[in-house]
């Protein structure tokens, strides 16, 4: 247990708001009634859960080219939760140290009195590049303007969490399993209610300016005991047998095509992962009030949310974790020249019906038609590199702008203006759409595909066949009651 930070009506910066962790924080510091300032690099993606909250102000950020940012003068404290873990960059290095640098500038400017940053324990001699990078940031983020106070965790245990899915990825899908020889690294794994009551919690606190803590559970586990207690909780029997030989991307291979995660997420899980992550003892838990909870616990928590389908947040959301890497207000506006389409319209009977299944599509629900064909091109996806079906969905039944959907992404997701817009992030010779829209009483769903050259030309053809049951069953399935 826990107690909240008395230290109420503060004006607080936020970094990284469509992240997995700073969604979480903001609703937090809203319920102590903290003022908050969102930064986003799209203003499409502003989490919904917050977007018309009073104490929310949303500004257009992106650190890597603040020229036209303005941050409020005024602000009492800020937080840097940007991070790159999941970027297809091989310069993720250098992002990250001019993110930082140029946050640090900008923020030097203010009022603001703390910053607050999350990063990772960085005990062990060998670190991983990403555990250097975040090392580096911590240095570039110290400022004679500000007082720094820094939280460093190992691996972070909640339902979204990329370690938890992973592993929730391995368990339920493998019943006997042949592993990498780093499932025997020792860790100490962290639940995200209690990285949350960190972060909240060193608000303003003065005996914690200018210092790093380690933040960890109470329990060293190795990757292969996380394994076999998440299975307990499951109620599942689980047979592990760890081989020494797999090499690095082997073993990221193996990472990427058990689980959901991208390849470049699991090759930055796999050089962390053969890093002892373990805590040095502090008096943090004392200045915060808190006794962290076992691994678990943790687990247990995370599943009873993702039983009530209120999953906040999820490292998927991030649109680092597909291959779309623009901004998703580029691509609202449907291109007319040089695509093919598919259209196809149905009269809708019940529009409330409809709209609900369009909002339910994919994930555990499937595509209501020739779900195995889809399921054909998933594995196909995944071989060439690309999401493949299994990254599911955050929410079965709600959407926002950002979301991922098995390998699209959502672009626009308006259930009053009855709109849901998709975009591809599978591997493909071109770009693609997947449009869903009631007009009038008429449900219109448009397939746009923009090739590129010769290859996107004979890809289109080559599908096309399939479009007249796989995209017809489709509409049919979401205007017709079972």
């Amino acid at each position: 247990m826990s107690l909240r930070n008395p230290t109420l009506d503060m004006k607080i910066l936020i970094t990284g708001t469509t992240g997995y962790i700073a969604k979480r924080l903001a609703l937090q510091l809203l319920e102590d009634n903290h003022k908050l300032i969102c930064c986003v690099r799209d203003m499409s993606r502003i989490p919904d859960e917050i977007e018309e909250h009073p104490n929310c102000t949303f500004i257009k950020v992106d650190f890597l080219e603040p020229e036209l940012a303005q941050i409020p003068n005024d602000i009492d404290a800020a937080y840097y939760l940007i991070h790159s873990m999941a970027t297809s960059s091989n310069d993720f290095e250098t992002l990250e140290e001019k993110c930082a640098s140029n946050f640090k500038a900008l923020v030097s400017k203010t009022k603001c009195k703390q910053v607050i940053y999350l990063s990772g324990i960085v005990n062990d001699k060998s670190l991983s590049k990403h555990l250097k990078s975040r090392l580096q940031v911590e240095n570039t983020l110290k400022s004679e303007a500000y007082a720094l106070t820094t939280f460093r965790a190992g691996i972070i245990v909640g339902s979204g969490s990329a370690s938890f899915e992973i592993i929730r990825d391995i368990v339920e899908k493998l019943p006997a399993m042949v592993t990498p020889r780093w499932l025997n690294t020792k860790t100490q794994p962290l639940s995200i209610r209690d990285v949350l009551t960190y972060l909240s919690s060193a608000l303003c606190k003065e005996e914690l300016y200018n210092k790093a803590y380690d933040i960890f559970g109470p329990e060293i586990l190795t990757y292969k005991e996380m394994l076999l207690q998440f299975a307990e909780v499951r109620g599942l029997k689980r047979r592990i047998f760890t081989l020494p030989f797999l090499s690095p991307k082997l073993s990221s291979y193996w990472l990427y095509f058990v689980t959901s995660t991208s390849f470049q997420l699991a090759s930055a899980l796999v050089d962390s992962m053969t890093v002892e992550v373990i805590g040095r003892p502090s008096d943090i838990n004392d200045h915060i009030s808190i006794e962290p909870m076992t691994y678990k616990t943790a687990v247990d928590l995370a599943f009873q949310k993702i039983e009530q389908n209120s999953v906040i947040s999820s490292w998927k959301d991030a649109v680092s974790s597909g291959v779309f890497n623009d901004q998703l207000s580029k691509h609202i506006e449907l291109p007319q020249f040089g695509c093919f389409k598919d259209v196809r319209h149905r009269i809708v009977t019940d529009e409330d019906y409809t709209l609900d299944r369009i909002w339910g599509i994919g994930g555990r629900n499937g595509w209501y038609s020739f779900n195995r064909l889809w399921k054909i091109r998933g594995y196909m996806d995944k071989l060439f590199g690309g999401v493949g079906l299994r990254r599911g969905r955050t929410h079965d039944t709600y959407l926002e702008a950002g979301d991922p959907l098995d390998f699209w992404r959502v672009l626009l997701a308006d259930k009053k203006e009855k709109r849901l817009l998709l975009f591809a992030e599978m591997k493909l010779p071109g770009e693609a759409w997947l449009e869903f829209k009631i007009v009038k009483d008429k449900l219109y769903q448009r397939a746009v595909f923009r090739p590129k050259g010769v290859w996107g030309r004979l890809y289109w053809y080559s599908v096309l066949p399939f479009h007249a049951f796989v995209f017809n069953g489709m509409i049919n399935a979401l205007v017709e009651k079972e």
